[in-house]
Parts: structure tokens; C-alpha cells; sequence
């Protein structure tokens, strides 16, 4: 079934070093990305990005390896790495913050988070933002959280960040506890400069702050 060990050592090498290169943990490697293969941000909103074309051809040449290295059952084998190659990284981040994370290391956040805003009037706009975070750890976790405006806006445009406006957002999870957000909020736009007037917008970000640690979800 092994036509070649060394190619199979080394297509294992590789694709840890793939993982290695853009572990989505502490903070979300993805977060300004534009175009992705596989684990690898390609493009942001400043041009292609260099480590991540490096990591795709690494990754390529370590799925050609495993290919070259296998004697039967190569295209089964190979779905197979690509998924648990896929899944590996979420296994192990729930793994360790269950086990050794502490503080906002230990929130995880499932990404299906959403703001909506209505306009009112010329300076005003209510917002409301919902989405849940899970503190894995077994002790409280208090931290300062602060929305953060998706890269697919024009330049310098406000959406989700106006909810900043009326923070700072103090939030405590306890042990082993999932939590519903619901942040909702009228805010005065008198002074900004650039700002959405309503919308929905899906998969939102933010960055939880705990003294001078951070982290970006």
C-alpha cells in the first residue's frame, strides 16, 4: 500500500508546517482575507500576500508527496488528509482551551454573529448586534469587547464599529458557559464623518481586550 516512505515523511512535514504557518488561534488568521485556499489568505485588501501563496504551493506539493508516496487507495487517502487537515486546527483549539486556556484565550466564537441598523434621522441610527461566545475554561472570564468593521467596506466607511460608539462593552462569561450577546443601541452620528445610513450585516468581528491582552474573533 507504501510505495514510498520518504514521501509520505515528508508530505507529513510539510503539512504541519502549512498548519504552522496560519494556525487560526489566538486570533483569526482569516479575519481580512479577500481570497482563501484551503487555510491560506491569498489576497487582502492590500494586494496578494506572500506567505500565504508560499503556504498554498507547500500545501500543493505535499498533497503531490502523499500522491507520489502512496501505492493503493491514493485519491481515498487524499480526501481524507484534506478533511482531517481541515478539521485538525478547531480539534486542537477546543482541545487546549478546554484543558489549558485561561482568560480571553478561552473564548471561542462560532462566527454567525449579525448586526442590523435602521436609520432614524440625519444623526441617528439604531443598532443591534447579536452573536454567542463560549467561555471553555473553569473559571469566570471578564474581558472589554469592541466591534471591529469588515474589510469588504469602501475605505474608511463605518458599519460595525458605530456600536463602539456607545461602549466600552464590559462582559463577563462564566465558567463553561455559553452566552447571548444582544448589544442594542441608539447612536449619535453627529461627528462622524463616514458611516453606513442601515443595513445587515453577517459573520461580524470583534476584539476582546483584557488589560493590555487582545484577541480578534
Amino acid at each position: 500500500m507504501i510505495r514510498s516512505k520518504l514521501s509520505l515523511i515528508s508530505s507529513v512535514v510539510i503539512l504541519g508546517i502549512c498548519m504552522y504557518l496560519f494556525f487560526p488561534f489566538p486570533n483569526n488568521v482569516m479575519l481580512e482575507a479577500r481570497s482563501i485556499f484551503m487555510s491560506f489568505p491569498i489576497r487582502n485588501q492590500d494586494g496578494f500576500i506572500p506567505l500565504g501563496i508560499i503556504g498554498s504551493i507547500l500545501f500543493i506539493i505535499a498533497i503531490i508527496l502523499l500522491f507520489i508516496g502512496m501505492k493503493k487507495y491514493r485519491f481515498r487517502t487524499i480526501v481524507i488528509v484534506v478533511i482531517v487537515y481541515a478539521i485538525l486546527p478547531n480539534i486542537l483549539i477546543t482541545m487546549y482551551q478546554e484543558t489549558l486556556a485561561s482568560g480571553i484565550t478561552a473564548i471561542s466564537y462560532d462566527g454567525n454573529g449579525n448586526c442590523n441598523f435602521e436609520n432614524v434621522s440625519e444623526d441617528l441610527l439604531n443598532g443591534e448586534c447579536n452573536f454567542v461566545l463560549h467561555n471553555r475554561s473553569d473559571k469566570d472570564v471578564s474581558f472589554e469587547l469592541e466591534l471591529l468593521d469588515s474589510h469588504f467596506m469602501e475605505d474608511g466607511v463605518r458599519m460595525e464599529s458605530l456600536m463602539n460608539l456607545a461602549g466600552p462593552y464590559n462582559i463577563t462569561i462564566e465558567a463553561n458557559r455559553k452566552k447571548s450577546i444582544h448589544l442594542k443601541e441608539l447612536l449619535d452620528l453627529s461627528g462622524v464623518p463616514k458611516h453606513i445610513d442601515g443595513g445587515t450585516s453577517n459573520g461580524i468581528h470583534f476584539k476582546l481586550i483584557d488589560g493590555e491582552k487582545s484577541r480578534t474573533l
